[in-house]
């Protein structure tokens, strides 16, 4: 059964047609114990997951991202979002700097951006030649099928977004503080070629969408939507089984009883603006 059909509570909807706060809630806490299940089977299994995000600006990727790592261990999932390429890294092979990032046995990776930043950003804005980009959409299949053929699942996501939704979440980032630093110049360039970036991700599909490593789109316009139904697809391409270790049994404390602790006093301790600190009390 896939973890779509355990449903726990019955689905409930606002008056705008979203899932509820407590509903979704119920919802991601239990797709995020299935995730901690997927984890410790793709560990003892030594399978190597590689899941690559896309889509465009402000359609949530990184919300999901946050979502399915928040209760993983890190040293297992672990998120890729590279940078600018350095001066050397421009001189080598297109997907070299991604290579190095692939998952090992037993791990997840989660790719925030991917090696389609030249199918999309890099050949909108023009920061690729045209026989760079052409040479991309005939490299890129081979190189996944190469990946999927060595061992590892690869996974892609798209997450698509209106125009008039993605504009909603431009003007919130700019009216937010704690958001604006979302708000690049490089989404503020893009913002006026939506149409260019429409036909890219169609031309990008028409090359990349193969039947080793198909694309799976993402309807991104409800957050809590997006998040959940890419959640539950993720779980969906695994046939994965309960390996949770079982609670263990704490031995108890020893004590020398022949330590003696310096004074607490002596200690810097960090003001206590909220509540008290031991000092405060000795």
């Amino acid at each position: 059964m896939s973890p779509g059909d355990e449903r726990h509570v019955e689905v409930e909807y606002d008056e705008d047609g979203e899932l509820t706060k407590r509903h979704y809630k119920a919802e991601l806490d239990r797709l995020q114990e299935e995730l901690v299940k997927l984890q410790h089977w793709v560990e003892e299994e030594g399978l190597k997951v590689c899941v690559v995000f896309e889509g465009r600006d402000a359609a949530g990727k990184g919300g999901v991202i946050k979502r399915i790592t928040r209760r993983l261990n890190p040293r297992v999932a672990r998120v890729v979002a590279l940078g600018k390429p350095t001066e050397r890294e421009q001189g080598q092979w297109y997907f070299q700097r991604y290579v190095e990032q692939l998952p090992t046995a037993g791990e997840i990776v989660l790719f925030d951006r991917s090696w389609y930043n030249r199918a999309g950003v890099e050949h909108v804005m023009g920061f690729c030649t045209d026989e760079e980009y052409e040479e991309f959409l005939r490299s890129c299949p081979e190189f996944e099928r190469l990946l999927v053929r060595s061992g590892i699942v690869l996974v892609k996501y798209w997450f698509s977004i209106s125009e008039a939704e993605q504009e909603r979440r431009f003007q919130r980032r700019n009216e937010d503080p704690k958001r604006r630093w979302k708000l690049s110049p490089m989404d503020l360039e893009a913002r006026a070629k939506w149409e260019a970036f429409s036909e890219a991700k169609d031309v990008m599909f028409e090359h990349t969408d193969i039947e080793e490593a198909p694309w799976h789109v993402v309807h991104a316009d409800v957050k809590r939507h997006a998040r959940l139904n890419c959640i539950t697809h993720l779980l969906d391409q695994f046939p994965y089984e309960d390996h949770t270790p079982d609670p263990i049994n704490l031995p108890p404390r020893t004590e020398r009883g022949d330590y003696e602790r310096p004074p607490i006093h002596e200690q810097n301790w960090v003001p206590a603006v909220y509540g008290s600190n031991p000092v405060d009390e000795a």
